[in-house]
């Protein structure tokens, strides 16, 4: 282990957001490309994750949001996947559904990269370009049912 670099962990949270068998993914550019991230970010020092997702979700979508639950926790090491190896990230992902009308979206504090915002069907999300890819089938899944609350690991 390389220990000239400082090693620090950002402590995220993302929302699954659910409406009539729709998700609410960002549309953005990054890295040269057309990508469908989670709405959510990283948390503030103090802050419970729960209120992070809440207040993330709000600056991103426009839309206020109850979290149902915890769906999974995911870690990125970005030295296990080409990346700088300080990138080191761990995510909460929490089921959540919109207050209001879930059609009526436009954030304050969007991403720098975002584009737009979508509702996608479940079935179609293993066919779009969502960050990260892992993520995909545990999304698409949620289409036939409940999932248990699971740690991931590590996946890009």
């Amino acid at each position: 282990m390389d220990t000239s670099i400082t090693a620090t962990v950002r402590n995220a949270a993302k929302a699954v957001i659910l409406h009539d068998g729709r998700i609410l993914l960002q549309r953005a550019h990054w890295e040269g490309q057309e990508c469908y991230p989670l709405p959510g970010g990283g948390q503030h020092p103090g802050e419970a994750l729960d209120v992070t997702v809440r207040r993330e979700v709000l600056e991103e979508t426009g839309l206020e949001v109850t979290v149902e639950r915890l769906l999974w926790l995911r870690e990125y090491n970005g030295a296990q996947h080409g990346g700088a190896p300080e990138d080191h990230r761990v995510e909460a992902i929490f089921r959540c559904r919109p207050d209001g009308d879930p059609n009526k979206l436009g954030g304050h504090a969007e991403d720098d990269a975002q584009t737009g915002l979508e509702w996608v069907n479940l079935e179609q999300v293993p066919a779009v370009n969502l960050f990260p890819h892992g993520l995909r089938g545990p999304i698409a899944a949620l289409a036939d049912g409940e999932s248990p609350t699971r740690y991931l690991g590590d996946i890009a």
